[in-house]
């Protein structure tokens, strides 16, 4: 079995490569009328997508994943829709490939641009969420970049279902098939293949928990775009206006629990603990969630006393650590800390402060007076995006089309030599 999963990757490798090469070059009328091709597919095949689900759905809970997994997996009509605008959204955007970033004229006579070109073979390796087929599928196709998918084995079904539509995108567009390829396999064996896979594949993409990103980072001979945890902190200053922080921190935390967007972790100033902090704990509580708090709201109606443990830890359920801070600095000591440099949020009206804060963290998102469930390729007018990414080089934040891009040098002369 293990050499026939080898082999499988192997093909289509070399199948995702000859692609990619049709690809760097396809117009971009073309790769939009694929998307969009691929969208009315998606919506066609409704109930199809539905009967899949619900067999990945089974499979899931027979696993025994949590309900916040489970949501990640979940398609219904309303989810199946988003998916087909994304796709558009996508398609509607303007095309990277061949974006002039910059030129000049050297004093040697020399023309010089440098422009985007597409990275080539893309792989991305993915849990539970099947989504990710139709957001990467898309945004690789439109960065002119074939792409290998890997999901997770909960999302089986859905994904081939929404895998087969985007070819059908494919097709109807001229375009080749092997652009957007899948894996046909749970086997684990088809990732470490991935993996090493150093002269097909360009880039990895990981998007899941913390043991598949940390597995691809320790594994891999292919180069990685890191998305990890997203141990996503709100800081309640003192200057906060108070319906503004209420809003925000109970939709960061509640809105969808199951996203690397949602807080984890909610710092309180030391000044609003008993005032405009109880309030908001009180929020939370009532929100239906787990307040794990620190020492200084042991206090606190309904909250339990936090585990050293529950600060930097990504519950992904209706639980939030809590604790206090002196002032502004205390927050950006304790993020720094235990964060993931996925998303912070400040609450404040204080400009001073929030400059400070935007300063001084480094994170790939900084957010003011806003939720962190913002933390998303298409609230950010990406359409969609690929994941978020917490490394430093490449690609940083929401990955979309342009970050999935590389760019070249094209010198023009006249036949001009070098004395």
């Amino acid at each position: 079995m293990a050499d026939e999963i080898a082999e499988l990757m192997q093909s289509m490798g070399r199948r995702a490569r000859a692609a990619a090469a049709e690809l760097a070059f396809a117009p971009a009328p073309q790769k939009a009328a694929a998307l969009s091709a691929a969208a009315e597919a998606l919506l066609a095949d409704i109930p199809g997508l539905l009967t899949a689900n619900a067999a990945d759905l089974a499979y899931g809970r027979e696993k025994g994943l949590s309900d916040a997994m489970i949501d990640r997996l979940i398609l219904d009509e309303a989810r199946i829709q988003a998916i087909a605008e994304g796709m558009r959204a996508v398609a509607a955007q303007p095309d990277p490939v061949g974006q002039v970033l910059a030129e000049w004229d050297m004093p040697s006579g020399l023309h010089i641009r440098r422009v985007r070109t597409p990275l080539g073979v893309v792989g991305v390796i993915y849990e539970s969420r099947p989504n990710v087929t139709a957001d990467a599928g898309a945004l690789c196709l439109k960065a002119g970049n074939a792409v290998i998918l890997r999901g997770g084995s909960e999302s089986f079904h859905s994904s081939t279902a929404i895998h087969a539509a985007m070819v059908r995108g494919l097709q109807a567009a001229g375009l080749p098939q092997d652009a957007i390829q899948l894996v046909p396999s749970r086997d684990r064996a088809a990732v470490a293949a991935m993996l090493r896979m150093v002269d097909h594949i360009d880039v990895i993409v990981p998007r899941g928990g913390k043991g598949l990103v940390g597995l691809v980072q320790a594994e891999a001979r292919v180069p990685v775009f890191a998305h990890l945890e997203g141990i996503c902190h709100v800081y309640l200053d003192a200057a906060a206006d108070p319906d503004k922080a209420r809003r925000v921190v109970v939709n960061a935390k509640t809105r969808r629990t199951g996203i690397c967007g949602s807080a984890e972790c909610l710092l309180i100033h030391r000044d609003l603990v008993d005032g405009l902090g109880a309030r908001v704990i009180a929020d939370l509580v009532a929100a239906g969630v787990e307040v794990r708090a620190g020492e200084g709201l042991h206090h606190l109606p309904g909250v339990k006393p936090a585990a050293v443990e529950d600060f930097g830890r990504e519950f992904l359920d209706m639980i939030i650590a809590a604790a206090v801070v002196d002032d502004v600095d205390g927050a950006i000591a304790h993020i720094r800390r235990y964060g993931s440099q996925h998303t912070e949020s400040i609450l404040t009206e204080d400009d001073a402060t929030a400059e400070r804060f935007f300063q001084r963290l480094d994170s790939a998102i900084l957010m003011r007076n806003a939720s962190t469930q913002f933390a998303d390729g298409g609230e950010f007018g990406m359409g969609a995006e690929i994941g978020i990414a917490t490394g430093k080089m490449h690609a940083r934040g929401p990955v979309g089309a342009e970050q999935l891009t590389s760019f070249k040098y094209l010198v023009d002369g006249d036949g001009t030599i070098r004395a």
